[in-house]
């Protein structure tokens, strides 16, 4: 089985085929995933708040984020491993950590290309997210202004030696001129869209693996909350009723 590299990733956006990209968090899912044959597992920062219960992505600490990095590393033998940097500290001593300790193949972060530059400088190699978000502007020319400053950062941060783009909310307007701009792959999450290079998505989202999946009825690939749930409703009885638990 041979391994992803950026170079194939790259090669997949010049022979027009989509990139998958999915968030994990942990060496459990990290092994199902790789095995069902993405492309890149991405250790995100939204694990503060979905894993530890933080308020924000941004409380979450290079301790956490590395103490998560390894424990995906350790399920994925295919697949590109990405550890998105946390908000606070300094990126390049962080991504030090994360690429050296942690084990990643690649880090991602929303940062100036100043700081990507001095990143892929320590042979680092960059998931860069776009600043701009994509969603439109005012009016014909706002929109069309809005494009032509997404496509400049774009192309900065490319230049800066970003081996791939985070586009989260591209719009179908600014995601393809991005895209055909550039020469690196541009991947997006839910707020992206087809004309990108590939799509990422937070697997606890994706099957519905969060509490709140148990009642918001959201349209996902499974409801692994509500699965979970009933399982656990049913093993409760078996023992309250005296009878035997099933599994090994």
């Amino acid at each position: 089985m041979h391994r992803i590299t950026i170079a194939a990733l790259q090669q997949m956006k010049r022979e027009v085929r989509k990139i998958v990209g999915v968030v994990v968090y942990d060496y459990q899912m990290a092994q199902i995933v790789d095995r069902a044959g993405v492309d890149i597992v991405s250790v995100g920062d939204s694990v503060g708040v979905n894993i530890w219960g933080h308020s924000s992505e941004s409380d979450v600490t290079l301790e956490q984020m590395l103490l998560v990095c390894r424990a995906v590393r350790r399920g994925v033998t295919r697949a590109l491993v990405s550890c998105d940097l946390p908000g606070s500290g300094d990126p390049v001593a962080a991504a030090r950590v994360l690429a050296g300790d942690g084990g990643a193949d690649m880090v991602k972060l929303e940062a100036a290309p100043e700081t990507i530059r001095k990143i892929v400088e320590s042979n680092i190699p960059v998931w860069a997210q776009l600043r701009g978000q994509g969603a439109g502007g005012r009016g014909q020319e706002g929109a069309e202004r809005e494009v032509a400053d997404l496509v400049r950062e774009a192309k900065a941060l490319e230049v800066a030696g970003a081996s791939l783009l985070d586009f989260r909310h591209s719009g179908p307007d600014a995601g393809p001129a991005v895209a055909r701009a550039v020469s690196i792959p541009v991947l997006g999450g839910l707020g992206g869209g087809p004309w990108l290079d590939g799509r990422v998505r937070a697997v606890v989202n994706a099957i519905g693996y969060t509490a709140s999946a148990l009642e918001d009825g959201a349209d996902r690939y499974a409801n692994t909350a509500r699965v979970a749930f009933d399982a656990i409703t049913a093993y409760a009885d078996d023992v309250r009723g005296g009878r035997q638990i099933r599994g090994k």
